[in-house]
């Protein structure tokens, strides 16, 4: 039977209404349901089930545009406000903590994916990369994991829902941290400097708060638009390899192109457009809803159980990595928990534990998920690269 919603204009407008609604509820009613399970995941769910059921296509030209064009587009914008000197700058050896969870993330999926392989379908390697672009950059990461490594629909299924059953788990933990400051920081010889310089600090972030004019919103339409251009032509030219199942394909370097032209701009006049970052966003959840079009539920659900053991395996071990560096580079509790959200909840989640455990630090904290954006792709495909070694395809 023919799915009764399949015009291309009608499923975009099922999908943004999916995407308006969730948010929309989130915001006017405060419910506790949010707390714990966030928009993010029933703007995938609904689709994946309104697709399953035989209301929304799971096939369309749509859906493939906004994988080729609007994907590359979104994750130029969403980079241009990056910027690393800043952050290194306010957290210091901060960053570095930041750094060891991304390689905690890195090294633990090839492990947790081991620990599980024999229950997953072959190529599951390619959801734990992309559970791996979420964990080291944000969502806009893991959608270009989907694109890079041409994921399946339970592939991404599966990222989306470990990461939001990890987070209603790690979130907690961050925040409650906090009271384990005064141990934490005898444990790990904490410089009491540093700490009179963390609560002492003044940072702001580069922010433009007026209106953005028309013109503005053409360069940044056109900047983006350009940056997918170029990747697109580039990245068909360039060579595959392996040549029978490539890593490094036409889609993983569309990905590579875009986000280094992206970080490239976010050197130049372009980094003050206004708006970029929100659009990004917005974007960014109207493309996982097409993700969850895509899904299949019957293929999640056999799964799914096994993956969520193996991505609770694979958090412990990122936050072992960081805490590891903190207690090598003596680094306080406040940064390293914010180097974690910054790493596995991204922009969402690092500025609401910088406000639980130092308010001032909330705009670096941004700053920082910022960074994990520019590294996200590039972690996640090493990642990605180790899973599939394990894999042995």
């Amino acid at each position: 039977m023919a799915p009764l919603i399949s015009n291309p204009l009608a499923i975009t407008t099922t999908l943004v209404s999916i995407v308006t609604l969730f948010f929309f509820l989130e915001q006017r009613t405060q419910w506790r349901l949010f707390t714990y399970f966030p928009p993010l995941l029933f703007i995938y769910a609904v689709p994946m089930v309104l697709s399953s059921t035989g209301v929304l296509a799971s096939q369309s030209p749509v859906y493939d545009w906004m994988r080729g064009t609007m994907l590359p587009f979104l994750l130029t914008i969403m980079l241009l406000k990056v910027d690393v000197l800043s952050a290194i700058k306010v957290m210091g050896r901060g960053v570095l903590v930041m750094l060891s969870g991304t390689l905690g993330v890195i090294l633990g999926a090839p492990l947790a994916y081991l620990l599980v392989k024999s229950h997953l379908d072959p190529g599951a390697w390619k959801a734990f990369g992309a559970l791996a672009g979420s964990w080291i950059g944000g969502t806009g990461n893991m959608a270009a994991m989907e694109l890079a490594l041409d994921a399946s629909g339970d592939n991404m299924g599966l990222a989306v829902l470990a990461d939001n059953a990890v987070y209603v788990v790690w979130l907690p933990i961050l925040l409650g941290a906090k009271n384990l400051a005064p141990w934490f920081h005898r444990f790990v010889r904490v410089d009491p400097q540093r700490i009179r310089m963390l609560e002492d600090t003044t940072f702001q972030t580069e922010e433009t708060q007026s209106k953005p004019s028309m013109r503005q919103i053409l360069y940044l339409l056109f900047v983006g638009f350009a940056v997918t251009f170029a990747a697109r032509q580039i990245s068909v030219r360039l060579p595959q390899f392996p040549e029978d199942q490539p890593i490094l394909s036409a889609g993983t370097w569309n990905i590579l192109i875009v986000t280094t032209l992206a970080l490239l701009l976010s050197r130049s006049p372009a980094r003050k457009l206004p708006c970029s970052h929100e659009l990004a966003m917005a974007l960014v959840f109207l493309f996982v809803a097409n993700m969850g079009a895509r899904a299949n539920l019957s293929g999640l659900a056999t799964q799914a159980p096994w993956f969520l053991l193996a991505a609770f395996f694979w958090i412990a071990f990122h936050g072992m990595f960081c805490l590891l560096a903190a207690w090598v580079l003596r680094v306080d509790i406040h940064s390293t928990v914010i180097a974690s959200a910054a790493n596995v909840g991204g922009a969402a989640s690092a500025p609401v534990v910088a406000a639980h455990h130092n308010p001032k630090l909330v705009p670096v904290s941004i700053l920082m998920a910022l960074m994990g954006y520019a590294i996200g792709t590039y972690g996640a495909l090493v990642a990605a690269w180790l899973c599939r070694c394990v894999a042995g395809v």
